[in-house]
Order: C-alpha cells, then sequence, then structure tokens
C-alpha cells in the first residue's frame, strides 16, 4: 500500500509540472527568443536585454577588434583632454596675474606631455650678472606664481640652464649656476610663497639643453614645470591634440605672453 500511494503521489506530481510548463507566456517568450538571436548575432531585433551587458557587432567593435581596448584608448583621450584643459587654466591665472603688473613679457607658457612649463627667460631679468641673486623684478614675478602653484596639487621641476657661450664667473662649472640658480627660485617657492617643501625640486642641467644658437638669453633660463599628474599612455596623447588644436603637424605648446625673452646682454651667464 505504501508503495502504491509513492506511486500516485510521484504520477500527481509529474502531471502538476507538465500542466505548469505547458502554459507559456508568449510575450516573454517572444522577447528572450529575440533577445538570444540579437546577442549571438544572427539577426537584428527590436527587444534585446541589455541590462547585465553589452552587445556589440564585431564591426562595430574597432579595428583590431579589441573592445576593451577601444574602450581604453577612448578613456585616455578624455583624461588627455581633461589635462590639458587643467593645464591651461593654470597658464592662464598665472598670466592674468603677471599682466595686471606689467610683467607677462617676461615669462613665456609651454604645454607639452611633461606638463605646464613656465619659462623665466633671460638670467639678466632675474638674477644678477653670474650671480644666483634673485634681482627685484625676479621677487615680483615669483611672487605672482607662486601663489597659484601653491594652490595646485602638481609636483614642480624647478630647471636652471645658462649659455654654452661666455663664462661662469665665480662657480667652476654652469652646473654650479644654473643649479643655484633653480635653488633659489625653489627657495623662493617654499620660504615665501607657501609651496609644500616635498612638491618642489631644483635641477641644474648647465649649458647641456641650449634651445638657441650663439650668445642667446634664451639659453640663460630657469624653467618652472608643473608636472602633468596623468600617467604614460595618457600625457603621450597631449601633444597630438595640441597639434590638433593648432591645425599643425608640430606639436608644439600652447604659448601665451611674449613669444621671445628680453634681448641678449653681454656675455654673463
Amino acid at each position: 500500500m505504501a508503495s502504491y500511494m509513492d506511486m500516485v503521489t510521484v504520477l500527481l506530481c509529474m502531471f502538476i509540472v507538465l500542466y505548469a510548463i505547458s502554459t507559456v507566456d508568449s510575450d516573454k517568450f517572444e522577447k528572450l527568443q529575440a533577445s538570444l538571436a540579437t546577442g549571438f548575432g544572427t539577426e537584428a531585433g527590436e527587444n534585446v536585454d541589455t541590462a547585465t551587458g553589452i552587445v556589440v557587432k564585431p564591426e562595430d567593435i574597432g579595428s583590431t577588434g579589441d573592445l576593451y581596448e577601444a574602450t581604453i584608448q577612448n578613456s585616455n583621450v578624455v583624461l588627455a583632454e581633461k589635462e590639458i584643459s587643467d593645464l591651461k587654466a593654470i597658464r592662464d591665472s598665472i598670466n592674468t596675474g603677471l599682466q595686471s603688473q606689467g610683467l607677462a613679457d617676461a615669462v613665456q607658457f609651454q604645454i607639452t606631455e611633461r606638463g605646464l612649463t613656465v619659462g623665466l627667460i633671460g638670467a639678466e631679468t632675474y638674477f644678477s650678472g653670474n650671480s644666483i641673486v634673485l634681482t627685484d623684478k625676479a621677487n615680483a614675478i615669483l611672487s605672482t606664481i607662486a601663489p597659484v602653484i601653491a594652490g595646485i596639487p602638481n609636483e614642480v621641476s624647478v630647471e636652471g640652464h645658462a649659455d654654452p657661450v661666455g663664462s661662469s664667473g665665480v662657480y667652476p662649472t654652469d652646473w654650479e649656476l644654473s643649479s643655484g640658480r633653480a635653488t633659489q627660485v625653489v627657495r623662493f617657492f617654499v620660504e615665501r610663497g607657501g609651496v609644500a617643501q616635498g612638491r618642489a625640486a631644483a635641477v641644474g642641467y648647465g649649458s647641456a639643453r641650449p634651445i638657441a644658437g650663439g650668445e642667446s638669453s634664451l639659453n640663460r633660463r630657469v624653467d618652472v614645470v608643473v608636472l602633468s599628474k596623468q600617467p604614460d599612455s595618457v600625457r603621450a596623447l597631449i601633444p597630438g591634440i595640441l597639434a590638433a588644436e593648432q591645425g599643425s603637424g608640430e606639436a608644439v605648446g600652447a604659448v601665451a605672453g611674449a613669444e621671445a625673452g628680453p634681448a641678449a646682454p653681454a656675455p654673463s651667464h
């Protein structure tokens, strides 16, 4: 009797299941069918379930067929454009302050993959001949630049350069002269400008990196470089974006203020 009752119970359950699966929601079934067909690329459908993924045809993914790489590249372009916008805002803020004091002609700006370079062109504007002592005009210019730099999180590299033509004066080589001038600018930023000590560094290149031939004030310079915070993959896109903006094939930075520094004086560094 017990075995017979078990069999009847099992048959009852089977009939209940058969009845349940025999009633099909045709609307839901059609949506499922369209979603599966479109997802496998067999046919187009108006009703596609994209709640848990992205349905993309292979030809729409990219030349390599790699959706991940295409997404990363697009993301890097967006980040590079945002970085350029941020660097331009820093440039404009500094330039506005300098223009209000009539000092914009002593500074050049350039945006590259490294970041924003604020060029303090012409050593005679910022230092006495063959000296690392800042002039009064240099103090006024740096007093305008320092608050802007202090208010941003970027690291700053202050890089001194010397003219390969002439004498380094009381210093053994151009390295001591250029690094001494860079150090004085860093000290001004940290001690008087409110820039955090851990964000600034001084570098002396001597006369190894001239940007003009012969005796030129362009070579006697200190560059304040506001370094980009982005990774290499993003920064590598900056020159191309700038070149496209300028409508040229050269990845030159956006320049504001004076096109060239003051005229070169006699042979002092």
